[in-house]
């Protein structure tokens, strides 16, 4: 695991500037903190960052082949790198290193660019082929590691953060016009990103470069699927999900330093280090974080599972005290806004978790790839909701809301608008009814609080996304939405950025290619038996969980937001976000603040979106930046 950035001059006669790699890559200390490497060669230069994970002793990186023609560097983890390397070898190939980056070189010079088709891991790499006078920039399947890119002054550059490309003098200008999309998914999704002229490359995706051209190829995507003819035989699909699952963790254990597991007491997470402990020859390292909230602490739960397991469990506290705190470090560690409030979480937990090992397995990517979240429960109910006379439809939301009333500032109000919401959102289309279920308020609030902005509305966006999606049953679209698009630039964004900045390597056995390509083609009755979330997980490894696992209901990374976001310390914050953002309607902020303060409305999530954007807007990116054509160094 580690950080990457470059520097490619489309003038062939330019030179490029070493002092000017050295800043994008200190940049990225906290990605690779064990070493940093450079390659300068005219009008390329390639920096790296190293956190030493497998192959310590010989796994520096820049990486060349024999005759030094070709260089990578890399960020992220080949998995089946010992199995490609004897396939290889038998291939005639000869290996120096027992690293996993050689593999990445031998494997594009025996298949070219069809090389990333057979690796199995996260990766986001870059590879100079002197020969072909050619830059060769991949970004995994899934979208675990990140890959940023700006073209100017006839100039690309690349990193894996965009303070990089900032270090080198990238423009920095706001693009406003996301700010709808931002506020209604809680992230910037792919390729665009907060600032103009700064992109993301797209998950399973490639930009090949030379002096002359750039192309940008599609190399994976989700598989076809024959609607009418899914896995439905039960007890083959539990065996083969099973097996794969446990290679997946079989593979992912593979590294030279000291490693554990997050667990939080959900049923994910408790499945993976299940299976850990029966792999590993001594005790798993586990880490949990609790709060005092009771709602939103599962340390009794996780503790169930690390008696069980015998792990060698640790636990840490979250207050409410450290909300400023992790507000100032999420807001430079993402670059961007960000607005998922569970990224607290993260921090701490990768934060607690550093202090003991170097790589972590987590159970991010499970509510993916078994349709398990609630939300799934939601389209089939309302596929069998949309049943019901107009009359009724219409009737129950207006109830629930007459009986919401009289509990307002109460906690019991809650789940009663929780039931308004999903009995309204069942009477629309699926679309609108995603749109109602991932933005924490009323689209409608939203589009007035945005009103003064030229914007991109977030369901053209969303109608333009799932145009190149094949899939036409609502339950199978929402399998797309999550693995295309809230998954690359939601959970692995968070767990990425959290985990690096503690520089620690999280990996996610849910995510191997494997299995999610098999999962899409399981039928969805297979993976919600009536209502029952995950039901695969819970009738395979689940049945070695405690029952009070099994029993427990789902509560996610979440956050106790709405009760944190009343307390007088975080006044300040709320006043300057007010002060800052005059392009909102300061009368609805206003509005947000005070509804969620007399706990009318639970707009924790929101207002946090709120935060983070400000801290965005109002701060400056405090690295070294050395202009590429005026070499004047400023801060």
């Amino acid at each position: 695991m580690c950080g990457i950035a470059g520097i490619f001059h489309f003038d062939t006669d330019r030179k490029a500037d070493s002092r000017v790699i050295k800043l994008m890559t200190d940049s990225l200390s906290h990605r690779g903190p064990d070493g940093e490497g450079f390659f300068i060669n005219n009008n390329i230069a390639l920096g790296h960052r190293r956190l030493s994970i497998i192959d310590l002793e010989t796994g520096d990186q820049p990486m060349f082949n024999e005759d030094s023609s070709i260089v990578v560097i890399f960020n992220g983890e080949i998995y089946n790198y010992i199995e490609l390397r004897e396939e290889l070898r038998a291939l005639g190939h000869i290996f120096r290193t027992n690293s996993d980056t050689e593999v990445i070189i031998k494997a594009y010079q025996q298949w070219d660019l069809d090389c990333q088709n057979k690796f199995n891991g996260m990766w986001a790499f870059a590879l100079w082929d002197e020969k072909k006078q050619q830059l060769f920039l991949s970004r995994d399947r899934i979208g675990e590691k990140p890959l940023f890119y700006s073209i100017f002054e006839n100039t690309l550059v690349f990193g894996s953060e965009i303070k990089s490309l900032f270090a080198c003098g990238a423009p920095s200008e706001y693009d406003l016009e996301l700010l709808e999309i931002y506020l209604a998914l809680s992230f910037i999704p792919a390729p665009y990103t907060f600032y103009k002229g700064i992109s993301k490359l797209e998950a399973g995706h490639c930009l090949i470069i030379t002096s002359n051209s750039i192309a940008k190829k599609q190399f994976w995507d989700l598989p076809e699927i024959d609607e009418s003819n899914m896995y439905k035989e039960t007890d083959k699909v539990y065996q083969q999900f099973e097996y794969l699952l446990k290679d997946s963790i079989k593979l992912r254990m593979r590294c030279d330093v000291p490693y554990g597991a997050f667990l939080s007491g959900g049923l994910d997470s408790s499945s993976i280090v299940t299976l850990m402990s029966e792999i590993s020859s001594f005790p798993i390292k586990t880490f949990t974080i609790g709060y005092h909230e009771k709602p939103f602490d599962e340390r009794d739960l996780a503790r169930l599972v690390a008696n069980e397991l015998q792990t060698d469990h640790h636990e840490i506290l979250v207050k409410y005290d450290s909300l400023t705190e992790s507000l100032d470090n999420i807001a430079y560690h993402f670059d961007e806004p960000f607005g998922d409030a569970s990224a607290i979480a993260t921090w701490h937990v990768s934060k607690f978790g550093s202090e003991k090992v170097k790589m972590i397995l987590t159970g991010d990517g499970g509510d993916e790839i078994l349709s398990g979240y609630r939300i799934y429960q939601g389209e089939k109910f309302a596929s069998q909701y949309q049943h019901l006379p107009a009359w009724l439809r219409k009737g129950i939301p207006n109830f629930f809301s007459l009986l919401s009333k009289p509990f307002d500032g109460h906690a019991f109000n809650y789940p009663l608008k929780r039931i308004e919401r999903v009995c309204n959102s069942s009477n629309i289309d699926f679309k609108s009814r995603f749109l109602s279920k991932i933005v924490s308020i009323d689209i409608c609030y939203l589009k007035q609080l945005t009103r003064d902005t030229k914007k991109y509305p977030v369901e053209e966006f969303l109608s333009d996304f799932l145009k190149k999606c094949r899939y036409k049953n609502p339950f199978y679209q929402l399998m797309y939405l999550n693995h295309k698009l809230t998954l690359p630039d939601d959970m692995l964004v968070k767990t990425d950025r959290m985990s690096m900045a503690h520089s620690i390597e999280i990996r996610t056995p849910f995510l191997d290619y494997r299995l999610i390509e098999y999962m899409a083609k399981v039928d969805k009755e297979v993976k919600m038996k009536n209502y029952e979330r995950k039901s695969i997980l819970r009738h395979t490894v689940g049945r070695k969980l405690p029952k009070g696992i099994l029993k427990a209901p789902k509560k996610g990374f979440s956050v106790p937001l709405r009760y944190w976001l009343k307390n007088d310390s975080l006044k300040k914050n709320l006043q300057d976000l007010e002060k800052d953002m005059n392009f909102l309607s300061h009368n609805k902020m206003e509005t947000l603040l005070k509804r969620n303060i007399t706990g009318r409305e639970d707009d924790g999530d929101f207002i946090w979106k709120l935060l983070i954007l400000s801290k965005a807007i109002a701060a400056s990116i405090l690295v070294p930046t050395i202009g590429l054509s005026n070499g004047v160094i400023a801060y």
